[in-house]
């Protein structure tokens, strides 16, 4: 269960949480330079309580994201990015007159590896005056509010998931092709979070295909219910970009939404990411 840290539990942060569920503001920390090891520790103990951690006024330079991002892990290079752009780490996400914002859907990042990030570093390069927020959404909170019957049965189920729902169209290629390097993934509906022990609901609308074990018609069933409890405000917070402002997010524990309200205004992102691991289901209440 997450249970929000308080801000004396850090020694080298200003931890805010947003709300009582997910959420935090940090302060008390300049991104563009190194950091030790008990700023990382605490920063990625501030993660993990809180799931999404947020930075204001981090002017940092690509290179700075990139070499921060690293302090969490092995990065992963999305395959949206072109080959021959210089840091291949970096994805960027820009919308403006010409392009609407395609990211309004509730998602996890990169499902559809075997090996899902562990987390995302998203920073803010030009922001809209008004609109552009990004919602995140406490997966394990919309797990818990489920009936235990509820629960019981989800706990029991496999998803696929496929890249092909979103890029095959965004990339312009036929799904075999991506299938040839990508293919569908089956994750537990109920993942284990590897760190925390917390379960927490692991579909998602964007590239959740169908439940392996039920009917076409069960699996759209369950996983419109599913889908739903990620838009429950309980389980939300909600965050408006300013020019320099950071979100990290841990993709194991949650969901986002990026609210595409801002045409033809410019929003100009960049992402890093870092890779994670293959999810499991453990029952925690088999004991240890």
């Amino acid at each position: 269960m997450n249970v929000a840290a308080s801000p004396r539990s850090f020694a080298r942060l200003k931890v805010m949480p947003m709300t009582p569920s997910i959420g935090a503001e940090i302060g008390g920390i300049d991104l563009s330079a190194e950091q030790d090891d008990e700023t990382i520790a605490e920063i990625r103990a501030a993660l993990l309580a809180h799931k999404v951690i947020f930075f204001r006024d981090q002017f940092i330079t690509a290179q700075q994201h990139i070499a921060f991002a690293r302090r969490f892990g092995t990065l992963e290079i999305h395959p949206a990015t072109p080959k021959d752009q210089p840091d291949p780490e970096v994805l960027h996400i820009a919308h403006g007159p010409n392009s609407k914002g395609q990211e309004n859907a509730w998602h996890s990042d990169v499902t559809w590896r075997a090996e899902p990030s562990l987390g995302s570093i998203l920073r803010a390069v030009e922001v809209p005056p008004v609109g552009g927020d990004t919602l995140f959404a406490d997966m394990g909170a919309a797990f818990r509010g489920l009936s235990p019957a509820m629960q019981d049965w989800c706990r029991s189920l496999t998803a696929v998931h496929d890249i092909a729902r979103v890029f095959a169209r965004r990339l312009g290629k036929r799904p075999e092709e991506l299938h040839d390097q990508y293919p569908p993934q089956r994750h537990p509906v109920v993942r284990t979070h590897p760190e925390t022990g917390e379960q927490a609901l692991y579909v998602n609308t964007a590239f959740t295909s169908h439940i392996e074990e039920l009917s076409e018609k069960e699996s759209d069933w369950l996983l419109t219910h599913l889908y739903a409890q990620a838009a429950i405000p309980e389980y939300q917070c909600r965050f408006r970009w300013e020019a320099g402002s950071i979100a990290f997010w841990d993709n194991r524990a949650g969901q986002h939404y990026a609210a595409s309200d801002y045409f033809p205004a410019v929003r100009r992102m960049e992402r890093v990411t870092i890779a994670g691991d293959r999810p499991f289901y453990k029952d925690e209440r088999q004991g240890s």
